[in-house]
């Protein structure tokens, strides 16, 4: 299984680069066929289709390449990327089981508000899988993105997310009918996406990458993959084991360890023992319920995220490592309104370099190149939000309206940012 990860973890990219690009290149066909007249041709992604004259020309769009003379049946192409491109993002991004994944409704949005500033947290509701424990993961602006431009193509005319039928496989029963997430249209009714379609399109994407394994034989990634990749992102990236532990529903901190022959043992050991030490010589007042004031006092550290460029994404309790320079530094997600303000630093950057190259200070130029670096980043990161400019409704259910169950959250269960300092 580590080997696996190893294999994987650095063609992630190339498939989701893929299965993103076969998404908007299906639609861009569809649509430009879609918008031509039956028995003409049309022009989609710089190539010539002839659109071909059929008995019912609104069930399914068909179009014909003129080099070859075969027939292409585009709304089945652009269903299939666009359902790959979607169970891709959607397990990357949180790491779920196929099991909770074929569970993900209308109904798994929750909402929860910051009392202090009343901003906006969305949630998503894991239901019980494996280990019977539900649990709440922060739903990201790209998930998030994903999750929008699916609930907007399965709405139906009313605008109301179609109630489905799912079999429940491991109970072996029927589930009552719930506005599942993954659905599609077979016939006249709406059926949930089973994990054997799951499986066929993540094979049928991987199959456009081109990429193989060590042995040469074309790469195979289950579902099951991408959590085991998630989790080794997050830990690589600085999130505490604990914390994936819970992100993840383990039961056991040593499952989620299991992914340590990814990293040098002696780091894994060094870092939990660091751990160790450091909450040995922890006052054990720090393990009491936090005061009003102490609670007060973490939620103002969003209120105070707040910077010129955009929000501060650093965790709770720690200190800024780039001594407020805001543009080099990773956890800065710009704002779109402040892009103005990044194009005047990145040009005013290069008329710097230009200055100090022209004046013989070199050593400011690796300075000044690192910003430079952390400009053109961060305006690429605000062209790939902006990508998609349609907005779209989620539709958020209100919890007291929803039928269904409901997701009760323990007062003492605070939503925050991962922090091990103060615990509730």
């Amino acid at each position: 299984m580590d080997q696996r990860a190893r294999e994987r973890l650095p063609d992630l990219p190339i498939l989701v680069e893929t299965v993103d690009a076969q998404h908007r290149l299906t639609a861009e066909q569809l649509a430009s066929a879609q918008a031509a007249h039956p028995g003409t041709d049309f022009v989609a992604a710089g190539k010539r289709w002839h659109r071909p004259t059929t008995k019912n020309p609104a069930a399914r769009i068909w179009a014909v390449d003129p080099d070859t003379g075969q027939r292409y049946d585009l709304t089945l192409q652009e269903h299939r990327a666009f359902w790959s491109w979607a169970i891709v993002e959607v397990l990357r991004h949180t790491g779920i089981r196929i099991e909770e994944r074929t569970e993900l409704s209308h109904h798994s949005l929750v909402q929860y508000r910051l009392p202090g500033t009343g901003e906006l947290v969305l949630l998503l509701h894991i239901a019980t899988s494996k280990t019977d424990a539900e649990r709440l993961i922060v739903i990201s602006p790209e998930l998030a993105d994903v999750l929008s431009t699916i609930i907007s193509r399965i709405r139906d005319e009313n605008g109301a997310v179609p109630l489905v039928v799912s079999y429940d496989g491991h109970e072996r029963l029927w589930n009552p009918p719930m506005p599942l997430l993954f659905q599609r249209r077979v016939g006249v009714e709406n059926r949930p996406i089973p994990p054997s379609g799951i499986r066929q399109l993540l094979n049928e994407a991987l199959s456009r990458t081109g990429l193989t394994d060590t042995a040469g034989q074309p790469l195979a990634f289950s579902p099951h993959d991408f959590r085991r990749l998630f989790i080794t992102d997050a830990i690589m990236n600085g999130m505490l084991p604990h914390i994936a532990q819970l992100v993840v529903g383990h039961r056991d901190i040593n499952t989620t360890m299991g992914y340590k022959a990814v990293y040098p043992e002696e780091v894994i050991n060094g870092h939990r023992a660091s751990i160790a030490r450091h909450r040995d010589t922890r006052p054990s007042e720090e393990y009491r319920t936090p005061t009003d004031e102490e609670w007060e006092e973490f939620l103002g550290h969003f209120e105070r995220r707040r910077v010129a460029l955009g929000d501060c994404g650093r965790a709770y309790g720690t200190r800024c490592v780039h001594e407020r320079s805001c543009l080099r530094c990773s956890l800065l997600r710009p704002d779109p309104d402040q892009r103005h303000r990044i194009v005047a630093i990145r040009d005013n950057l290069l008329d710097r370099i230009a200055e100090v190259k022209k004046e013989g200070w070199l050593g400011e130029v690796e300075g000044l190149k690192v910003s430079l670096a952390g400009a053109v980043q961060k305006l690429a990161q605000l062209d790939e939000r902006t990508r998609r400019t349609i907005t779209v409704n989620l539709g958020m259910p209100a919890f007291p309206d929803v039928a269904g169950r409901q997701v009760a959250i323990d007062p003492k269960l605070r939503v925050s940012e991962p922090d091990d300092r103060v615990r509730p």
